[in-house]
């Protein structure tokens, strides 16, 4: 929610992107109490973690040093001593929302969930969401994943806000220093991927919201080529370029949305002298408290040396097979946060006028006419944005990929997906809302609610598909619903696995005629 209130610029991302880790917290502890301690060598020292029933978990383990502010990446330090991996390390700075927030610049830790027993198992790298501004790697337990899917799980904590993506004229790396963080984590998994029992040469990169941003900017990055060999993307197509301000009119820059050189540089220069800075060396001398008083979105920047063009291009230059997909209701989180911070329900006038603001005059018949209010205004709002912003490029992105890689489609769709349990509910149903199956593949922060047992078997199912995936680039096998490249999507929802018409379902035929 917005401080001015609202689900808009500054705002409604700011409800979404905290929300992209079931609205982030502290870090839940692991879930199996250790029986025993476990030391692995990795390439700087040695780590101790825990042992659980069908899994290890070593947590906190360095695969960078503490980092020179708006500076790349360097080695770890190494060490002799077993270190304590029992643990999460910090969490990157960021602000206070919906968690007690951090001021720690020393923060580049990953996390590494393993199977009990096993060699060279595929590795899946998770980057997390949270608009590039929240979240850290620990906040996803990993353990039922690791053990049922049998792969090695390892979750990675970058840079974000201010100190990961500020860009401005005098830095060399504008705008991509998490994104670097990134690189580096991967580079570190294909040192010591196989101390933990994985196979380097079998890295699958995955991310949901931001963190799906981020593989999109892999995707397209030099740098990153090599370094992973299958690409997972949640809840945010590359070509995914528009969203809303609180009132519908359509965004001229989205926060938290990739961006330009110059749009990035020139928000770096009003960040500087808002906070009395004239230069970076200024900028350096700020402690991260008054860093992160900034109320701007930081988000990569495209132009540069590490990302030389636009992600949302990633379609048409990816070379590694993809998964992809969004939930039914995506932007159902919109509203229901906003109700859930204390704003009155979206009204039928509203909805009007947010309709008309979003599409124009030319349109705005037209999109009553196929969205009318039957239940709720907010949920026919949401239908509308769920199908322009997001079903519409994840469309243009699926057949822009089909060309050149294997592609398989997906909608997590279940109608009852638990809501976040530290927040009251809205008045109107949250659908499949952004974010909602996450806690479908990890133990996450916030949803205390137990899966029905239905919705669990879905969970185990969505596991069996995605680590397949991350095994063979195929998500079939196991006798599992066979899911088909290329369209219709294949629908997650319990008791309902299988084809949909994904196109149809959300109007894309309508949404590709309104400019």
């Amino acid at each position: 929610m917005s401080r001015s209130g609202g689900f808009g610029r500054g705002g409604g991302l700011i409800a979404l992107a905290a929300a992209c880790l079931g609205v982030a917290s502290a870090t839940s502890p692991v879930a199996a109490a250790p029986s025993s301690a476990e030391v692995v060598f990795t390439d700087s020292g040695p780590v101790r973690g825990v042992v659980g029933g069908d899994h290890r978990v070593f947590q906190g383990v360095p695969y960078a040093a503490p980092p020179t502010r708006w500076a790349a990446p360097r080695p770890a330090v190494p060490w002799r001593e077993p270190r304590d991996a029992t643990r999460p390390g910090n969490a990157c700075a960021q602000p206070q929302a919906f968690s007690p927030g951090s001021e720690h610049e020393d923060c580049l830790y990953v996390n590494v969930t393993t199977p009990r027993l096993g060699r060279a198992l595929p590795v899946l790298v998770w980057l997390h969401g949270g608009g590039f501004q929240f979240g850290s790697g620990a906040e996803y337990g990993a353990e039922r994943m690791a053990a049922l899917g049998d792969v090695v799980v390892v979750t990675v904590n970058y840079r974000l806000g201010v100190f990961g993506f500020l860009a401005h004229p005098q830095l060399a790396g504008s705008g991509n220093y998490g994104l670097a963080d990134q690189q580096a984590a991967l580079r570190w998994v294909r040192r010591n991927a196989a101390a933990f029992g994985g196979d380097p040469g079998n890295v699958t990169i995955a991310g949901e919201s931001s963190g799906s941003r981020s593989v999109c900017g892999h995707l397209v990055a030099p740098a990153s080529q090599g370094l992973f060999h299958r690409a997972i993307l949640q809840s945010e197509p590359c070509t995914m370029t528009d969203w809303p301000a609180a009132d519908g009119t359509p965004e001229a820059e989205p926060p938290g949305f990739p961006r330009s050189r110059q749009v990035a540089e020139r928000q770096g220069e009003a960040v500087a002298k808002a906070l009395g800075c004239a230069d970076v060396a200024c900028l350096r001398t700020k402690t991260p408290a008054e860093l992160l008083t900034t109320t701007e979105w930081f988000a990569p920047t495209y132009g540069t040396s590490l990302l030389p063009i636009d992600p949302a291009l990633a379609g048409k230059v990816a070379r590694v097979p993809v998964l992809h997909g969004i939930t039914r209701d995506e932007y159902r989180i919109a509203d229901g946060l906003n109700e859930a911070f204390g704003l009155p329900p979206l009204t039928a006038e509203q909805y009007g006028a947010r309709v008309a603001n979003f599409v124009g005059p030319d349109h705005e018949a037209e999109v009553l006419s196929g969205y009318p209010v039957t239940a709720s205004p907010s949920e026919a709002w949401s239908a509308v944005v769920t199908d322009a912003v997001f079903a519409r490029p994840m469309v243009d992105f699926h057949r822009q990929l089909e060309r050149r890689v294997d592609t398989y489609a997906y909608e997590f769709a279940d109608p009852a997906a638990p809501w976040m349990s530290n927040l009251g509910k809205p008045a109107f149903p949250t659908g499949a809302y952004h974010t909602s199956e996450l806690q479908y593949l990890f133990r996450t922060a916030n949803f205390d609610e137990p899966l029905t047992d239905g919705q669990r078997v879905l969970g185990d199912e969505m596991i069996g598909y995605w680590t397949r995936f991350a095994k063979t680039g195929d998500p079939n096998g196991h006798g599992a619903p066979r899911w088909r490249k290329g369209e219709p999507a294949h629908q997650l929802a319990p008791g309902s696995v299988g084809p949909v018409d994904f196109a149809a379902r959300h109007r894309y035929d309508l949404w590709r005629s309104i400019p």
